[in-house]
């Protein structure tokens, strides 16, 4: 779709961004050519757009065709790009575009453009990239863009005049920004521009006529690259001299530059002058600077972050296939109780907590160990060239007994704990995702024996890392090949023993290791982020089969879910359940979404945000293995839950363990004053149910009634239970 969307006002006011912006009219509308395939990104952009006074045209595509017809017909004077699209991407639309226009400004727009992409699209001509989550940046970035565009505009006529003639010349070091120079290699004598001299502090009769006065204000690490790159155009062997360097200023302090030339001949003798411009680059370099310590270096630690620790970690690596002698080790370290710091005192008490145990922890190694900062309270540290095991031993038992001094965090003392994991380097970890693995699970079996210890890795460990890591390659996997399926329990009323509904529980068919019940994978979905496209398969699904179920006639048949805690904390969480409602026809008030305590007992913003798009779809909200978590009552009275699910553990010993009776009980009695349904899981025997359904317990699902079973097999189920 092709489509051309103009600005607010209309009006053709003058504007200094679109005047210096090379071949428009300063009076004409400018224009944008967006492309993007989602609405809802484009109608968030054009919104941005609107924003400005400027007289603005957007012509908004979607497919490589479009765009390619839409660079020659609409001949734009910037283009903003989503990164990924389903068969096209920024980088091949920035390709496309610099070999139509490379003049034309690209600004790349996208939701999950990490510092690294983001680094690598603008070394390939990029000018500038936005975050979607960030949209204020993009009429700040859009209006940056045109100036440099300007910019260049200028300098390429300036330095085309400079070849013309000694008069156009003239009129352009009167007129460009840039510092320019012109080098009588004959006389040995070079002209600077007043611009030049300002570049570096100087007024313009306090700077002579000799080379030196450029060459010998070059930084020394450049000053060597400088006479090569000058001597290979002046020798015929380039077609232009250009290199960025930095200049002494009059302050003692360097600042960047990019010189360009090009030489003058008399025929087919050598060169007798040269002359160009110097631009102040200083702005664009320490921008660069700042995207490169922003991509490897943790912002509120200043300590090296994941990315470049395993940079370093693979240098190691390499060196220790090298040489045998070359012995280094892992450290994987976690802070014991970090969550308690940050909900008595406050997630800035933490933050200054973590700042200040990244400092100590750079003092317990040496110079050339690296420690970094993983995210959360996660720290690793690579040790190099140590002397054996035993060495990082003590290393990490000096971190061990360093960090139990107290922090000062304002007006308290803090005294931390931590769980370290060790790895040595073998020839068994070839990668360092290997090493990671290996020390994250010594780790966390260092805070299963007690926390506030180190525990090295063996070889049993790391046949267990390696598994999981195999197991998570297969899952990534297993949507695709169709091997996730759901199982469905029936709900069925305790007084009646009537089916009035289902549970929809995962399993995975595993092609080796048969049918894994979700204890075996959902842990490792969590961590890696895959619960979120399982829960919107599980979701489309199990919609799509109910519904399926309802028009062949099973009425009053409502449908549970359980979402997982990264699933409730994604920002597409209502749209993804939206899409399904509507895609499967079920009723919003036919699905409960099942939530543990811990989901909807936090503050988090993004959660309330969540419960509220849930609840305006209409859908019901229940929660989980009640009793096993937080149980605020203030909270579950806040919050619009409309039944409990006793969890099994107390179901299981209400015959037997009065404790476990009495809480039953208790969660009935609460769950009903509070005019919510209680619904009972895990009932295995007769008496469990008689007990419950004496309490007054609505609801209730276990093996008694049935274990969850394939989708084929339901419906004879409960058509078997209806003629009982």
């Amino acid at each position: 779709m092709t489509s051309d969307v103009p600005g607010p006002d209309d009006a053709r006011s003058s504007d200094p961004v679109r005047e210096r912006t090379a071949g428009r009219s300063p009076t004409s509308p400018l224009r944008i050519l967006y492309l993007e395939d989602d609405p809802q990104d484009v109608t968030l952009v054009l919104r941005e757009l609107g924003k400005t006074d400027l007289a603005v045209t957007v012509r908004h595509v979607a497919t490589r065709e479009t765009y390619t017809s839409a660079l020659q017909e609409f001949a734009p004077d910037l283009v903003l790009s989503d990164h990924g699209l389903p068969t096209f991407d920024s980088q091949s639309a920035l390709a496309i575009l610099k070999n139509r226009s490379p003049e034309v400004p690209f600004i790349v727009v996208s939701g999950t453009l990490g510092e690294e992409r983001a680094i690598e699209i603008l070394k390939g001509g990029a000018t500038d990239y936005v975050l979607k989550d960030r949209l204020s940046r993009l009429w700040p970035a859009v209006r940056r863009a045109l100036d440099e565009a300007a910019e260049r505009a200028e300098r390429k006529r300036a330095e085309s005049a400079l070849r013309e003639s000694e008069e156009r010349y003239t009129l352009a070091v009167r007129g460009t920004r840039d510092g320019l120079w012109d080098w009588d290699l004959r006389k040995g004598e070079i002209y600077l521009s007043p611009h030049w001299k300002e570049m570096v502090g100087y007024q313009e009769h306090e700077i002579g006529t000799t080379p030196a006065e450029w060459l010998g204000r070059v930084h020394p690490e450049e000053s060597d690259r400088l006479g090569v790159q000058l001597r290979a155009h002046l020798e015929g062997r380039t077609p232009h001299f250009e290199l960025e360097h930095r200049l002494r200023h009059r302050d003692g302090s360097y600042r960047w530059v990019l010189a360009r030339g090009l030489a003058v001949r008399s025929g087919d003798q050598d060169a007798h002058r040269i002359a160009g411009s110097l631009t102040d680059i200083s702005g664009r370099k320490r921008a660069e600077e700042e995207l490169l310590q922003n991509a490897f270096f943790d912002r509120l630690t200043s300590r090296p972050n994941r990315a470049l620790l395993e940079n370093h970690l693979d240098l190691a690596i390499r060196g220790a296939t090298r040489r045998q002698d070359h012995t280094f080790a892992v450290l994987f370290l976690d802070v014991d109780r970090f969550k308690v710091v940050n909900d008595s005192l406050g997630h800035a008490a933490g933050d200054q907590l973590l700042s200040d145990l990244g400092r100590r922890l750079k003092g317990f190694v040496r110079p050339e160990d690296t420690v970094a900062r993983f995210g959360g309270d996660e720290f690793a540290v690579l040790l190099q060239q140590i002397q054996d095991g035993s060495q990082a031993a003590q290393i990490a038992d000096r971190i061990l007994r360093g960090l139990s001094e107290p922090f000062r965090v304002g007006v308290h003392e803090l005294v931390v704990t931590a769980s370290i994991g060790l790895v040595l380097s073998s020839p068994a970890h070839e990668t360092p995702g290997a090493y990671l693995r290996s020390a994250d699970a010594a780790m966390y079996r260092a805070k299963s024996l007690g926390r506030a210890r180190c525990e090295v890795s063996d070889d049993k460990m790391h046949a267990r890392s390696l598994e999981l890591l195999i197991l998570e390659k297969d899952l990534r996997r297993a949507l695709e090949r169709q091997e996730l399926v759901l199982h469905y329990q029936p709900v069925v009323l305790l007084g009646s023993r009537a089916i009035v509904g289902c549970e929809a529980l995962l399993r995975w068919r595993h092609p080796t290791r048969g049918l894994l019940p979700p204890s075996d994978f959902i842990p490792l979905a969590e961590e890696t982020g895959l619960i979120v496209p399982i829960g919107e398969w599980v979701l489309r699904t199990a919609c799509a089969q109910v519904q399926q179920w309802l028009r062949a006639g099973l009425h009053s048949l409502d449908l549970a879910v359980n979402l997982s805690a990264r699933q409730f904390d994604h920002e597409d969480m209502g749209a993804v359940l939206a899409r399904a409602l509507e895609d499967s026809g079920l009723e919003p008030v036919r699905l409960k979404l099942e939530l543990t305590e811990s989901m909807v007992m936090g503050h988090s913003p993004q959660a309330v945000r969540t419960i509220e798009d849930l609840r305006s779809l209409g859908v019901e909200l229940s929660i989980d293995d009640f009793g096993t978590g937080y149980s605020s009552l203030a909270y579950l009275q806040r919050f619009p839950c409309t039944s409990l699910k006793i969890d099994r553990s107390f179901v299981r010993d209400v015959t037997i363990d009065t404790n476990a009776a009495a809480i039953a009980t208790a969660i009935i009695s609460l769950g009903h004053h509070l005019r919510m349904k209680v619904i009972a899981e895990g009932i295995e025997t007769e008496d469990q149910y008689r007990f419950l359904a004496r309490e007054g317990c609505d609801a209730g699902q276990g093996e008694l009634f049935s274990p969850p079973i394939p989708a084929d097999e339901f419906v004879a189920f409960v058509n078997r239970a209806a003629s009982r």
